[in-house]
This record gives structure tokens, C-alpha cells and sequence, in this order.
């Protein structure tokens, strides 16, 4: 049996009296495509900011394809691809197929292999004809785009998105879910925290819904409906969290 791509065991992280994450366990299988769901303050981009080592954890373990987060940070951050919810991207005076290669820097990918590896990017998220357009004169939809590039331009085993469609219009999320479901037919491991349970039923084979830094439930959104007597994932997930709050 194969090592996961990502074991979190019994996560817990603490801002003073504020419990973000409690005691969190789960494995996250290679190749696979999980979510995280939860309302705002659950916990989930405190645990993928763990998993990346942005966060220190208060207690627990999490092993990246075995390797320990903390301890083999550097490696760790080598198979990890990962696009924030914030459209963050450095430079605002550069273009973007500069941002692409300014990325291959930090992963020490010679100008050689970043070129021709930014370009393929560019053309597969149509950004070519904006290739010197500066970050401050793209669209918000093109800057999302550029920021899922900027993540795959090391073309990582893992990628991590935190929310990667909070604020597209229906067209560019359309867009942007073929796109992740392509990357996951290559053998990419996906994980995705999102609010919209139907991005969640669309593209995940498993969840785990959080609630107050907690694990409530965890299985293929099929499952959860049938062992909760539900026909939507929605109902499901306010049932666990309105029942938690009564």
C-alpha cells in the first residue's frame, strides 16, 4: 500500500484561547481529489496552511508522501503547489508570463526549462494574449487563472487551493473546475477547501466537513447523503452544523 500523499494526525492548533483546529485526523490518498468544507472560521485554511508549513501546528503530525512538514520542510514545499484565496501575486509592475518565471526562481528551474514550462501555462489557462499585460491591468478572472499557473509552474505532486473560485462568475468556474479535473486525470492529488457543497459533489471522490476545529464527518459526498438520509450534500452539512449550534 502506498505511502498518502498527506496523513494529519491529531492536528491542533491554538491562537491563545481560540481552538482554530481540534485534534484533526485524516488521510488524504495520492491522486486523489478531497475536500474541505466548512463555514467560515472551521478551520480549513488554518489546516492547509499547516500541511504547508505557513503555520506552526500547537500539537500533532503531518507527513507530506512521508516526509514530516516541519522537519523536511524543504522537500515538503517541493511537492506542494498551492493558490490562496487572496489574489496575491508578486510584482505588480511585472508582466505575467514574468511571474511565472520569477516563480521558477525560487524552485531553482534554469531559465532553459522555466520558458518553454511558463508558456505552456500561459497557453493552457488563456493567458498567452496577456502574456504582457502587467498584473494590475488583468481582470480578476485572469488573475485567478495566473495564480493557478504560478502554483503549477514546478509542476508539483500535490496542489492545494483555498477557495479557488470565491468570487468567479458562473463562466470562469465552469472554466476553472475542468481545468482542476483535467489535472486530476494526470495523477494529481487535489486539495480543495471550498463554500459551494456543488463544487464539492462536482469534483471531489471524498470530504470531510469541519465545524469549530473539528472533524463531523468525512466520506464520498454519495456516502454521506445516503448514511445522513439526504438527497443533496447540503443537507447534509446543515444538519451537522445548525445541529452542533442547538
Amino acid at each position: 500500500m502506498s505511502t498518502p500523499a498527506i496523513s494529519i494526525e491529531h492536528l491542533r492548533k491554538c491562537y491563545g484561547d481560540l481552538v482554530a483546529v481540534d485534534d484533526l485526523t485524516l488521510q488524504i490518498e495520492r491522486g486523489e481529489f478531497f475536500g474541505l468544507l466548512g463555514p467560515n472560521g472551521a478551520g480549513k485554511t488554518t489546516t492547509i496552511n499547516t500541511v504547508v508549513g505557513l503555520v506552526k501546528p500547537t500539537s500533532g503530525h503531518i507527513f507530506v508522501h512521508g516526509l514530516d512538514a516541519l522537519r523536511d520542510y524543504r522537500r515538503v514545499h517541493r511537492l506542494i503547489g498551492i493558490a490562496h484565496q487572496e489574489i496575491i501575486l508578486d510584482g505588480q509592475f511585472l508582466n505575467a508570463r514574468e511571474i511565472l518565471l520569477y516563480q521558477a526562481g525560487y524552485f531553482g528551474i534554469p531559465p532553459r526549462r522555466a520558458k518553454p514550462r511558463a508558456d505552456e501555462l500561459l497557453e493552457r489557462f488563456g493567458l498567452w494574449e496577456k502574456r504582457s499585460a502587467r498584473v494590475r491591468e488583468l481582470s480578476g478572472g485572469q488573475k485567478r487563472r495566473l495564480l493557478l499557473a504560478k502554483a503549477l509552474m514546478h509542476d508539483p505532486e500535490i496542489l492545494i487551493l483555498d477557495e479557488p473560485t470565491a468570487g468567479a462568475d458562473v463562466e470562469l468556474r465552469l472554466q476553472l473546475w475542468e481545468m482542476l479535473q483535467s489535472f486530476h486525470r494526470q495523477g494529481k492529488t487535489i486539495l480543495l477547501t471550498t463554500h459551494y457543497l456543488e463544487e464539492a459533489e462536482r469534483l471531489c471522490e471524498r470530504v470531510v466537513i469541519l465545524h469549530e476545529g473539528r472533524l463531523r464527518a468525512l466520506g464520498a459526498p454519495a456516502e454521506l447523503r445516503r448514511s445522513h438520509h439526504r438527497e443533496r450534500l447540503e443537507d447534509v452539512f446543515l444538519e451537522l452544523v445548525r445541529g452542533e449550534q442547538e
